[in-house]
């Protein structure tokens, strides 16, 4: 199993709050439309098949089906998978949410989806190249994937734990661990070694004093990555 006991703890705590967009995640309210557009911008999202890898609260997911895409979801919090079920109730949206790892899709699932999504998580699995191998097995050839995370350097100390954290408060403390932040080399390796070739690697920033985010060319921080599956 890649699953951190102590993460998978962490997110339930605060899971029932995943719709609340002045709560603890906020922030992840604020990008989503800078992901789905992201996404949407480079891979055919129309009456595809899509599988966004821990899934939340259904933030992403409900963007990507509300952007014409047959949405699947999977995530290992069951309250997270609760929240995002009622949620798409509410709402009469259509999405198939899994409780579980991803490695449980396969083999049953294996290179069935258009496009595979998997952001802000990798950096809270204990094995991330085993997460990027799965994430490539369950996607098609030729589809398209996508990943997000944070590099790893004393800038983003600086200003995911510390600022986000400590100062702004824009994250619940021991959200992330540096420890367990990403390169982007490194995350390039992982995917070129699961039959992946990447396309694109965006940066994406944040204004304190606008509250403002947006994509660009700075991958010091908090960086997105999309690939195809060769």
């Amino acid at each position: 199993m890649n699953i951190d006991p102590k993460e998978k703890e962490k997110f339930n705590k605060i899971a029932e709050e995943w719709w609340d967009s002045s709560g603890k995640f906020a922030p992840l309210h604020k990008i989503n439309p800078l992901r789905a557009n992201y996404i949407s911008d480079r891979a055919d999202i129309d009456n595809r098949q899509i599988l966004d890898v821990a899934c939340g609260g259904g933030l992403l997911t409900e963007a990507l089906f509300k952007k014409g895409g047959i949405v699947s979801g999977i995530d290992i919090s069951d309250v997270a998978i609760h929240t995002a079920k009622n949620h798409a109730a509410s709402a009469n949206i259509d999405i198939n949410y899994v409780l579980g790892e991803a490695e449980e899709l396969l083999p049953e699932n294996k290179g069935r989806f258009d496009v595979v999504t998997c952001l802000e998580a990798i950096e809270h699995v204990p094995d991330p190249n085993q997460l990027v191998k799965t994430c490539s097995d369950l996607c098609k050839k030729d589809g398209d994937i996508f990943f997000s995370t944070i590099n790893r350097n004393p800038k983003s100390f600086l200003f995911a734990i510390i600022g986000a954290e400590y100062i702004l408060n824009l994250l619940p403390k021991g959200t992330h661990e540096y420890e367990k932040f990403i390169k982007p080399s490194e995350l390039t390796t992982m995917m070129e070694n699961n039959g992946l070739v990447v396309k694109e690697l965006t940066g994406m920033s944040y204004n304190p004093l606008t509250k403002n985010y947006w994509l660009g060319k700075n991958v010091d921080v908090n960086y997105l990555i999309h690939a195809k599956k060769i």
